[in-house]
């Protein structure tokens, strides 16, 4: 994981599946099963449109390194238990819209 801080502590640049670097701001680690996720928010340049979260699972690449490894979640049901963690320790803070 490449991290640049660029004087906020709380934006990340990830690099994806194609090698490209994406912004995202860090918004919770959430631990579930003794596993633990990170939820983020996509910052798209230039743009203020309300986003999805993505949420990844966090995964130690080497116990000598401090560096992590973040992996797409498969399973649905994980990502909704994460999802409705988060949401609980932050239903005051933000206004999540729920689609049916």
């Amino acid at each position: 994981m490449d991290e640049n801080m660029e004087g906020v502590d709380n934006i990340i640049v990830l690099n994806n599946e194609n090698g490209e670097e994406v912004k995202f701001e860090f918004l919770d680690l959430v631990d579930l099963d003794d596993e633990q996720y990170v939820v983020l928010l996509p910052l798209a340049e230039g743009e203020e449109e309300e986003g999805e979260v993505v949420i990844l699972k966090l995964e130690d690449t080497d116990e000598d390194s401090d560096e992590e490894s973040y992996v797409s979640v498969d399973d649905e049901e994980v990502l909704m238990k994460v999802f409705n963690i988060f949401k609980e320790k932050f239903k005051d803070e933000f206004n999540f819209v729920d689609e049916d």
